[in-house]
Order: C-alpha cells, then sequence, then structure tokens
C-alpha cells in the first residue's frame, strides 16, 4: 500500500494526495523531532494537557506554525475526553486551546469547518487520528479516536455531521493517520466487549487467556464503510505511533511518561 502520509520536513508528515487537490489545503501528523522539550517530551510535544514545560510546548507549536504559515492564534483544539461530540467551527473559536489547555474546547474530540485561516488540531500518543475532506464543499474535519471514541462510532459522527453541512458521501474522504498496530494493541475481553460484532472478524485476533490484538485502523475503516464513504475514498497509513520510535511518541511504549503528536487540517487565508 502507497504511504498517504508523506515526509518531507524532519518535523511532520503531510497527506500529500490532499493537498495536491486543493492548493491552500494543509493537512498533516507531526513527529516527535524538532522541537525544544526535554526528557521526556523530546523534543518536539504539543499536549499542555501533560506535565512538559507550557513554555517549551508554545515554542514547539510557533516552530510548526511559521513551517505551516497559519499562526498559533488562529489555531483551535478540543479539550479531548474520549467521547464523540464534535464542535463546528467558526471564526470566533480562533485560539481556543492554542496556548492554554483549560481554553480548549469543552467535551470535544471533533472539530469540522470550511473557513478558511483557521487550523483545526488534536493531540496524539497513539490514539486513531481521523481525516475528512471534502473538495467539493470544502468542508473538513479531524478526529480523535482512542478504542471508546472508536467504539462509540466517533467515525460515523463526523460523517453523519459533514452531511448535515450538505456533504455527499460519495465526494468525501476520508484518512487515519499514524496510531497503535494491531500487533503492538493487546486488549481484554472488556474492551472487545464493546465493539459491534459484525466489525470483530476483521479486527480482532485472539491470543488466548482472555487476550486479543485488535486493530484500531481497520476498525474505524469499517466504520467508515458502513457510513457510506466509498473504499477508494479511504487513506489508511502504514506507520505505528509504538513501534516507529524514532518518529513517534507512544503512551503505551513510555508508559505513559510522554509527549504528544499533532494531527493538523485547515486552509491558508
Amino acid at each position: 500500500m502507497i504511504e498517504a502520509f508523506c515526509q518531507s520536513d524532519d518535523s511532520f508528515l503531510h497527506i500529500k494526495k490532499w493537498q495536491q487537490l486543493h492548493p491552500k489545503l494543509i493537512a498533516g501528523f507531526t513527529t516527535r523531532n524538532g522541537g525544544v522539550s526535554a526528557p521526556p517530551f523530546h523534543t518536539l510535544n504539543f499536549g499542555l494537557h501533560v506535565p512538559d514545560n507550557q513554555e517549551d510546548v508554545i515554542k514547539n507549536r510557533n516552530i510548526l506554525a511559521n513551517k505551516l504559515h497559519i499562526p498559533v492564534a488562529n489555531w483551535v483544539s478540543g479539550e479531548q475526553v474520549h467521547q464523540t461530540s464534535i464542535k463546528v467551527v467558526s471564526e470566533e473559536d480562533k485560539g481556543k486551546g492554542s496556548i492554554s489547555y483549560d481554553s480548549s474546547l469543552k467535551g470535544i474530540d471533533g472539530l469540522i469547518t470550511n473557513k478558511k485561516g483557521i487550523l483545526c488540531t488534536a493531540f496524539f500518543a497513539d490514539c486513531v487520528p481521523i481525516y475528512f475532506f471534502d473538495p467539493v464543499s470544502e468542508y473538513i474535519g479531524i478526529a480523535h479516536a482512542g478504542w471508546k471514541g472508536t467504539v462509540n462510532g466517533m467515525a460515523e459522527k463526523m460523517v453523519l455531521a459533514l452531511k448535515e453541512k450538505g456533504v455527499q458521501t460519495t465526494n468525501l474522504l476520508a484518512a487515519i493517520g499514524p496510531c497503535i498496530s494491531q500487533e503492538m494493541y493487546e486488549v481484554d475481553e472488556r474492551v472487545v466487549s464493546t465493539i459491534d460484532g459484525k466489525y470483530r472478524e476483521k479486527c480482532i485476533i485472539s491470543k488466548g487467556n482472555n487476550r486479543f490484538l485488535l486493530n484500531l485502523k481497520q476498525l474505524n475503516v469499517e466504520i467508515l464503510l458502513q457510513s457510506g464513504i466509498l473504499r477508494h475514498n479511504i487513506e489508511v497509513t502504514n506507520y505505528c505511533t509504538f513501534k516507529d520510535d524514532a518518529l513517534f511518541f507512544s503512551h503505551r511504549r513510555d508508559k505513559g511518561k510522554t509527549g504528544r503528536m499533532l494531527g493538523f487540517l485547515g486552509y491558508l487565508a
């Protein structure tokens, strides 16, 4: 499979195919490299909700802002509470969550917009980044989906929120970004029992003794397909945040003491 997330800078990957469709679209995912944070957050940590030096996190955000040409003051992020609430982002939301976690959009794990000059952002260290782009209406969306958000249908709810804005699912593109891979994501029956039966065969491998390997990427793909997105319009990364330790932070690998990558999606003004 051709990798959808292409690296042209030490600090981030971008969805090259989408950016070629729209000259002002910025779509990507950061690496852990090129920032100023000290261990264990070294070096490009974007999370203000982890115990890193806050000034270093702001510096990291400004490093990326200068590369992307969208100032931090125009960034927007949700609180990320592992739920499925979605916010339609407007001009009034610019700056929410950009320099303080407390100002993040409360209770929000998904963002959609069609406004220019706003960067929708979300934070990751194993959870699944799900990106959406409709080249026709120019609506875009980004969602944070851990196992809870995934099994509770965050992907489907993003599609429904975009449909409410007039997006046709046949035009809608989706991408699954870097997250933990199946071989590195062991879960128990408690997690497996929350997954809709019709998806289990395609995304779970039993190891015995009440242990299973869960493929969060494939589970989200199956939910996107059920939501009406065409298979050839879904990109899936090959990257694994756990295995690709030189590129990414991983909450599970680093036992919770780690930074956060940034998933970003927006249009230049």
